[in-house]
């Protein structure tokens, strides 16, 4: 059983898209917790979306055992909350949640470029380039998602050229919180070309070797997003 990459839709009535794609490898369990986190990740279960075991049950096909089991699991990991006399909901994010995971990112994005502008290799640096040119195609599309892969590859890409497993372990181990924030920070179309022009520095920065700018210019990033995703989370506690 594998994830299906389009778990599900907004809304206690967009539910009913909710769907997995099964193979033999993983059991129900599993597929059933990949999806729904998947799906909150991409933001396509809304924070505050209402979690109905039955209903959730009913459209993916399986009983009540294997959603309450991935439930739970998703509370374990802060992406689900129990709320009394309601049940499960998508946690909100929230200024603390995003504030904690971006302070630790931007410590380790500026430690990645700056041993990426002494140890990336000719290769990497070829790929690096494609990531960036990616990107930027990626943007042109306007889908949200589209753009979130190519930020995440031309990231990778960075991260694997320190040649430290330990770093790029840590890296890997908050990619996926990072993933939920990444994704609000790209629904704001108008961050789009900041976001290619700082993609187009860092490149340059670690291809001129100059830790310093590089070092910058990753802290940069993620202050920029992190602006961007407090403005929209205080937009919607206005509308609220």
């Amino acid at each position: 059983m594998r994830v299906c990459r389009r778990a599900a839709e907004c809304g206690e009535g967009m539910q009913d898209n909710l769907q997995v794609n099964m193979n033999e490898f993983l059991p129900l369990r599993d597929v059933v917790f990949n999806t729904l986190r998947q799906a909150i990740l991409t933001g396509e279960l809304k924070p505050g979306e209402r979690l109905m075991e039955i209903h959730l049950a009913d459209k993916l096909g399986v009983s009540r055992t294997p959603i309450r089991e991935a439930i739970r699991k998703l509370e374990l990991e802060g992406l689900v909350t129990m709320i009394p006399r309601r049940g499960a909901e998508v946690a909100q994010i929230t200024e603390k949640s995003m504030s904690d995971v971006l302070e630790v990112r931007r410590a380790l994005d500026a430690l990645c470029v700056e041993l990426a502008c002494d140890r990336i290799t000719a290769a990497e640096l070829e790929q690096l380039k494609e990531a960036c040119d990616g990107f930027e195609a990626a943007v042109k599309t306007r889908e949200v998602k589209k753009i979130a892969q190519a930020d995440v590859a031309l990231h990778d890409i960075i991260v694997r050229a320190t040649g430290n497993q330990r770093l790029i372990q840590l890296v890997n181990n908050l990619s996926e919180q990072m993933y939920r924030y990444r994704f609000e920070y790209i629904k704001d179309s108008s961050q789009h070309g900041r976001l290619v022009e700082e993609h187009r520095i860092i490149y340059q920065s670690i291809v001129g070797k100059d830790k310093e700018t590089a070092s910058q210019a990753a802290k940069t990033h993620i202050d920029n997003q992190k602006k961007s995703i407090i403005r929209q989370i205080r937009l919607d506690r206005q509308k609220e």
